[in-house]
């Protein structure tokens, strides 16, 4: 059954933090008129940079897809990778709680224990293996809090696979960003046919290894006991709602043209 509906949100701008990064940068491509302030302009670390941000702009949507995504550094640099994606986040959940605007949140497969795979949407999260799943799982229920919200979990790689190695004992949904951002771009445009809080925006289980070799054949397989942080075995995504709402959207007008 759905989670939520929600009412039809009007065409107007749409705000999206961490427009420099993989996806963001992916997104504005796909997306010419989305508005991407810069740090200097929106930090999301200073909540009075973040209500100026939207005073200016008056956005009808915010995709924050701002983060800090160093699952193996977050382990020593806990303070700052919680100030980046909770306290962060929680600054713009503060000033959207102002707005009637719709936020979408860009989370992770992570936020689960990954012992199993096929993870829906509504299963239980959690408990997680490192810090920066902690903080992905904190600041998707600060956004929780917000009565317009979808959180967005996904994983993707930059192409071709950027490491010498590719673990053959972690299976995941994760894809390429060319592969992973028009999905992302699509759910975008039509929000409002979107009845849920939470979507996961994935590809079929794999492993990491297999998913290497697609693009760079010389990879070398390895385990995840050697990347230094506690990793899942099986943090696979269940493709069923993802499925279903990626038919109902492409065969239906967009929402929204930024």
């Amino acid at each position: 059954m759905p989670e939520a509906e929600h009412k039809e949100p009007k065409a107007g701008p749409i705000l999206l933090t961490g427009g420099t990064g993989r996806l963001g940068t992916a997104l504005r491509g796909l997306m010419p008129g989305l508005i991407a302030p810069g740090r200097e302009e929106l930090d999301i670390t200073d909540l009075c940079s973040v209500e100026r941000a939207l005073m200016r702009y008056q956005p009808q949507v915010v995709v924050h897809a701002a983060a800090y995504t160093n699952v193996a550094r977050a382990e020593t640099k806990k303070a700052l990778c919680w100030r980046v994606n909770v306290e962060g986040t929680r600054n713009l959940v503060r000033a959207a709680l102002k707005c009637n605007l719709h936020f979408v949140h860009i989370s992770t497969d992570y936020v689960f224990w990954g012992d199993r795979g096929g993870y829906r949407e509504d299963d239980p999260v959690g408990p997680v293996r490192n810090y920066y799943a902690l903080s992905k799982l904190a600041a998707e229920e600060v956004v929780r809090v917000l009565p317009r919200h979808l959180v967005i979990r996904t994983s993707f790689r930059p192409s071709p696979w950027p490491y010498p190695v590719a673990y053959t004992d972690l299976y995941t949904s994760q894809d390429y960003l060319e592969v992973i951002a028009p999905q992302i771009a699509l759910a975008l445009q039509n929000l409002a046919r979107i009845p849920y809080h939470t979507l996961h925006i994935a590809t079929e289980r794999k492993s990491v290894y297999e998913l290497a070799k697609r693009t760079r054949p010389d990879v070398r397989p390895a385990s995840k006991q050697e990347a230094g942080v506690s990793l899942p075995e099986d943090i696979s995504l269940s493709l069923e709602r993802c499925g279903e709402q990626r038919r109902m959207l492409k065969s239906a007008p967009t929402d929204c043209h930024a």
